[in-house]
This record gives C-alpha cells, sequence and structure tokens, in this order.
C-alpha cells in the first residue's frame, strides 16, 4: 500500500480495484495506512513486502476466482510470507500447517506431497489465498491484527458472495469460519474443518477430503476442476 493517499497509486489487479476502490477513502483504511507508516518509520520490518500486501487479489482476478481458502496472519518468519496464504516462497522450509495439507492431499486425491511450499499455480488457476490479515512485524505474529485489514478482507469476502454464485469457501479453524459467517451456504459450497496446524489437525481435517469435494462441485458448476498438482520448481 502506497504512503499515499492517491488512489491511482494502489497496486492492485484492475478488477478488484474496482470493486474495493471505495475501501481506501474509508476512515479505517486511513488509520491502516497512519500505522503502517509509523512502523516503517520506527524501522520495524515487515512481512511480506508492500508489493505483496495484495498478491493474493492481483493472483486471482474477481471474475476468475473459484476457490477461497481463508488464512489468518502472513508468516512472520525471514522470507516466508508474499501475500498468499499458507503458501512460502521456493527454497523455504515447508511451514507445519502446509505439510498436513499436504498430507491430507495425498490421503485425499494421491497427490505426492511437494518438495517446496509456493502455492502460486492454485492462485493461477483461481484459487483465491486470502489472509485476514495483510501484513505483520517481523517475529510477531499477531502484531497487526485489528489494525484495519480484516475490515478491507471482510469486504473481499462480501463482493464475492453478493456478486458472485457457485463459489467454494474453504473455513479451516474457528477464526476462519467466524469469519466466513456471512456466506451464502445456497449460492456457494461453504467447506469447514478443524485448522491444519499440528494442534488441531488430527481432530478431523485429515481425512476431511475437501480437495475432491471441491473439484466435485466445481465440476458441478461446469467449471474446470482444480489441478492440485504443483509443478516442480524448474517449472514454475
Amino acid at each position: 500500500m502506497s504512503n499515499t493517499t492517491s488512489t491511482d497509486r494502489i497496486q492492485m489487479e484492475a478488477s478488484w480495484k474496482q470493486h474495493l476502490l471505495p475501501e481506501f477513502s474509508k476512515p479505517y483504511m486511513n488509520s491502516l495506512r497512519e500505522f503502517l507508516k509509523k512502523e516503517v518509520a520506527a524501522r520495524k520490518v515487515i512481512y511480506p513486502r508492500g508489493s505483496e500486501f495484495f498478491a493474493a487479489l492481483n493472483a486471482c482476478p474477481f471474475d476468475k476466482v473459484k476457490v477461497v481458502i481463508l488464512g489468518q496472519d502472513p508468516y512472520h518468519g525471514v522470507n516466508q510470507a508474499h501475500g498468499l496464504c499458507f503458501s512460502v516462497k521456493p527454497g523455504v522450509e515447508i511451514p507445519p500447517s502446509l505439510v498436513n495439507i499436504y498430507k491430507e492431499l495425498k490421503n485425499d486425491l494421491g497427490i505426492a506431497p511437494a518438495a517446496h511450499g509456493h502455492l502460486q499455480s492454485w492462485a493461477d488457476q483461481g484459487v483465491l489465498l486470502l489472509n485476514a490479515t495483510l501484513s505483520v512485524e517481523a517475529g510477531k505474529a499477531g502484531s497487526h491484527q485489528k489494525k484495519g485489514w480484516e475490515q478491507f478482507t471482510d469486504a473481499v469476502v462480501e463482493h464475492l458472495n453478493r456478486e458472485r454464485s457457485g463459489l467454494v469457501f474453504v473455513l479451516w479453524g474457528s477464526y476462519a469460519q467466524k469469519k466466513g459467517e456471512v456466506i451464502d451456504a445456497k449460492k456457494h459450497l461453504v467447506l469447514k474443518g478443524p485448522h491444519p496446524s499440528p494442534l488441531s489437525a488430527h481432530r478431523g481435517f485429515f481425512g476431511c477430503k475437501h480437495f475432491s469435494q471441491i473439484n466435485a462441485y466445481l465440476k458441478s458448476q461446469g467449471q474446470t476442476p482444480i489441478d492440485w498438482q504443483l509443478p516442480s520448481l524448474q517449472s514454475q
């Protein structure tokens, strides 16, 4: 997000910008912008880079979204976060929650775990990998919660719920499920389950078979299913 208030400087894919532009002139967004400016001025390290705050939206134009996976916070470790929830940059160790996602993919669809955690190819196919909070201070999980990002990402969910139909919303864990309470289950498929974190995956995430359910639903809507097999880094 630019430090300027000029909306033409916002680095966001055109269709999303059309839907979300009014959010940038609301009081909460001005407060968020000031908070981020102060954090930068205090020389705090923020993840991901500012140019990647809206990476999930930029990878998935509004009309191309098929699936929405809701996360909570960006990763707060070095070189991890790049704007897609659960994803890490190439060459970065695969985080525990993503390891468990890969295990469920193997159980559900027989897809062998990838050797990396870069989920860009899912995003390219219409999987919106959206965190509720789009920035975090290095080493401090949750440090940018309740600063305004949640209101912005609520607007993302509300626009999709209202203006699209036949989407799949994947809500893993109580936080995502609360955020997804506005979703109309008559218009969309809503999949709920425990979070894939090692703390909760054994409570029903393993065996949920959400990936096969997503593809079955997409086919029923006349949509191309998602190829969950991640390409090797060499071919990305």
